[in-house]
């Protein structure tokens, strides 16, 4: 596979930071759903069933009627629906509701440790010594960032939970970066959004997780807003305009990489918050 050039790798990277700073406003949007009554769930699912309806379209155009790439890659997009949107998302709010969320982000975002351990373990590629120094580097940074380090109780189940995002997050971005079959980046998105959407409102038929929402007004810094503008925000931005640019900056910068750059969402979470 040819080399990027610098441009590409800078345009890469602008493009993972914009994904990173799209998936930070769904905490504050998805707020001011779930305190005017709705359950995670209900937030999460009309965001992913949303964000595949807007971007349906524009990957039937990418996909210039080459059905046999959805074929080949079932699988693929499968995994990512489970993984890296459904199976993220639902560890996540599971874990928040038995620990800090703090703590939570910290277990999640270890995403890049995994990366790591998994292309030793599985392709055999062993780290430098530079990039696991600037894996320590990261997590005491990103520790001291959310501020876990000092008195937070801390929940086995809550572990767990986080633990399972953790590995959520590590299959969106190697599922993301991978580029061999030609499948184009917003049809993998569109196709793992919509699997993912699939099998959250599985979660809730099947009473794993509680379905609710209401249509009373939310807020938003200050101002009341009707329901459907936070949520128009989660479908559009969190999701439909975070997913698509994160696959197509995996593509281009590969897992690792995209990994370490996505931790500036906490960055961009704790601004926006």
């Amino acid at each position: 596979m040819r080399a990027n050039t610098r441009s590409e790798d800078l345009r890469g990277l602008g493009l993972a930071v914009a994904s990173s700073a799209a998936f930070a406003l769904s905490g504050p949007f998805a707020r001011a759903l779930i305190d005017t009554g709705w359950t995670p769930l209900s937030a999460v699912a009309i965001r992913t069933w949303g964000a595949f309806a807007v971007l349906l379209l524009p990957a039937l155009l990418a996909l210039r009627g080459r059905w046999s790439l959805l074929r080949d890659d079932v699988w693929m997009i499968a995994g990512f629906g489970l993984l890296g949107v459904a199976g993220a998302q639902l560890c996540f709010f599971n874990a928040v509701a038995r620990m800090p969320v703090a703590l939570a982000l910290l277990i999640e975002y270890m995403a890049p440790l995994a990366i790591i351990v998994w292309l030793w373990a599985v392709r055999g590629q062993r780290p430098t010594r530079l990039t696991t120094a600037g894996a320590a580097l990261s997590m005491a940074g990103l520790a001291a960032v959310l501020g876990v380090l000092g008195g937070v109780s801390v929940s086995a189940a809550g572990v767990i939970w986080a633990s399972g995002a953790m590995i959520g997050a590590a299959g969106y971005f190697l599922i993301s970066a991978h580029d061999r079959s030609g499948l184009p980046p917003i049809v993998l998105a569109t196709g793992g959004l919509g699997a993912g959407a699939v099998l959250l409102t599985a979660a809730g038929v099947t009473g794993l997780q509680r379905f609710g929402a209401s249509a009373a007004d939310a807020e938003i810094a200050g101002a009341v807003v009707p329901w459907w503008a936070p949520a128009a925000v989660l479908i559009v931005v969190t999701a439909a305009l975070a997913y698509a640019l994160g696959v197509t900056a995996a593509r281009m910068l590969g897992a690792r990489v995209m990994a370490f750059v996505a931790l500036t969402e906490v960055l961009f979470a704790a601004l926006f918050a």
